[in-house]
C-alpha cells in the first residue's frame, strides 16, 4: 500500500531531523553526502568576480536546481541557477551587448555566470540587502517594490510570514537554511546568514 501524502510529510520530516542531528553531532561526511557541493570551481570563480559569498551562491543553487544543469520548472526557468530565457537575454545583454541563445542556459558555467551577475546586480539595487535580494531573485523585483510600497512587507527577514507568495515564503527559508549547512560542512567560522537552530526546521518544510 502506497504512503499516503500526509505520512509522506511525517517520514520526510523525521529523515531531515535524523540528518540535522547528525550533522550537528559532527558528522560533516554523512551532511556531505545529503548536501554535496559540485561545480566548486565554477562557483568559486564566478562568486568571486561579482563579490559574492560563494557558500551563499551554492546555497541557492542547491534550493534551485539541486544542481541539475538540465532542471527545467513548470514556467520554463532552466539550469542551475533557474534562469528564464527571457531574464538570461536581458542579463547577457547588459553583460556583453549579446543576446543569449536559450539553450545556453544548460550549459553550468554560462548558467552560473548569468546567475551571480543577477544576484550581485539585486544586491546593488537593495544596497547588500540579502533577504530582499534573495525574494527579488525568486519573486521579481516588480514584486519585491509592490510589497515594500504598499506595506504588504517590511522587507526584514522575521517579518517573511508578510510575502504575499507562498513559494518565495519558503525559497528563502530554504536558501537561509542551505546557507547555514553549506557553511558549517563547507566554510569557517560562524555563518553570515544564522537561523535560529533545528528547532526552525519545521518552518523550511
Amino acid at each position: 500500500m502506497a504512503l499516503r501524502p500526509k505520512h509522506k510529510g511525517i517520514k520526510r520530516r523525521l529523515l531531515l531531523l535524523l540528518l540535522i542531528f547528525l550533522i550537528w553531532l559532527g558528522h560533516k561526511e554523512i551532511g556531505r553526502w545529503f548536501y554535496p557541493f559540485p561545480h566548486q570551481e565554477i562557483i568559486y570563480h564566478y562568486a568571486g568576480t561579482h563579490q559574492l559569498d560563494p557558500l551563499l551562491v551554492v546555497a541557492m543553487i542547491k534550493t534551485e536546481s539541486n544542481f541539475d544543469p538540465q532542471a527545467t520548472s513548470p514556467k520554463g526557468a532552466r539550469g542551475l541557477m533557474q534562469i528564464m530565457p527571457e531574464t538570461g537575454d536581458w542579463i547577457s545583454r547588459q553583460m556583453t551587448g549579446e543576446p543569449l541563445p536559450p539553450e545556453q542556459l544548460f550549459n553550468a558555467e554560462k548558467n552560473v555566470s548569468l546567475g551571480t551577475w543577477y544576484l550581485s546586480d539585486l544586491l546593488k539595487e537593495y544596497q547588500g540587502d540579502t533577504i530582499l535580494s534573495i525574494a527579488a531573485y525568486n519573486a521579481g523585483r516588480g514584486n519585491v517594490q509592490n510589497w515594500l510600497k504598499a506595506q504588504h512587507w517590511t522587507g526584514e527577514r522575521h517579518t517573511i510570514d508578510q510575502i504575499p507568495f507562498l513559494e518565495t515564503r519558503q525559497y528563502i527559508r530554504r536558501v537561509l537554511w542551505n546557507h547555514k549547512v553549506y557553511h558549517y560542512l563547507y566554510g569557517e567560522g560562524e555563518a553570515k546568514l544564522s537561523l535560529e537552530g533545528p528547532k526552525n526546521i519545521a518552518k523550511l518544510l
